[in-house]
């Protein structure tokens, strides 16, 4: 697994070249964003103990299985970290698919996992955990949430993005790394989640699948209108 650290609080960990889970580093030890997919763990865990802090919090962007794949392997190793997720990717772990009556009733794609690991405490959007605001992002999935750091920033955007093979909103095709398009339960929903992220004027945009972008508007601007233009938004 490739470590890379991105900025004074933020590490990438980067498996098999373009499958990301997080780092943030907190006073009190380290937030574990997504835990990568299945076989992930120990080189999780190795490096947190490389970085000398312990790893506090798990937490996840949504219940797929290349970000909760080794939710289960992770937790069960860290038994006093805190297990914070939002209520949707509970109810999906445990096995519900449903979609709420409120949200559109497209098929959902993806490869989600079920996991065993109950939550210690559930988020909503506008919470913080941590120096983390929780933002709701469906679209790529129903449960899917973003995570801003408030100090510097820095946005934790799970699929809602991804740089892998260029930058596009998901749903939005590169064939070069078409996977996150593939797995993209609504492409409208994932748009208006596009618009919210774009408006908080990231510094970073910290993406499941793909490098780190560094003062990122320009690219998620120029992502928004290709997304547009195939969904002819005017």
């Amino acid at each position: 697994m490739k470590v890379t650290q991105v900025s004074e609080n933020l590490w990438q960990l980067t498996r098999l070249g373009a499958f990301n889970c997080y780092l943030v580093r907190e006073v009190d030890g380290l937030t574990l964003v997504d835990t990568g997919m299945s076989g992930s763990a120990n080189s999780i865990l190795a490096t947190a103990v490389s970085l000398n802090q312990p790893i506090t919090r798990i937490t996840l962007t949504h219940a797929h299985g290349d970000h909760a794949g080794s939710f289960d392997a992770v937790a069960a190793q860290l038994q006093d970290a805190d297990i914070v997720l939002n209520a949707r990717t509970v109810q999906f772990l445990v096995g519900d698919l449903t979609l709420l009556s409120t949200e559109p009733q497209d098929k959902l794609r993806g490869s989600f996992v079920t996991c065993t690991t109950p939550a210690t405490r559930q988020l909503q959007s506008g919470d913080c955990l941590g120096s983390l605001r929780v933002v709701a992002a469906p679209g790529h999935t129903p449960d899917q949430i973003a995570f801003f750091d408030e100090r510097d920033g820095s946005l934790i955007a799970g699929d809602a993005f991804q740089t892998a093979g260029g930058t596009a909103v998901a749903g939005q095709m590169r064939w070069l790394f078409p996977f996150p398009a593939m797995a993209t339960w609504h492409k409208e929903t994932a748009l208006q989640t596009a618009y919210t992220l774009r408006d908080l004027n990231p510094t970073r945009l910290a993406v499941g699948h793909g490098r780190v972008l560094k003062n990122p508007q320009t690219a998620i601007e120029k992502a928004i209108r290709e997304a547009e233009k195939s969904m002819k938004v005017r």
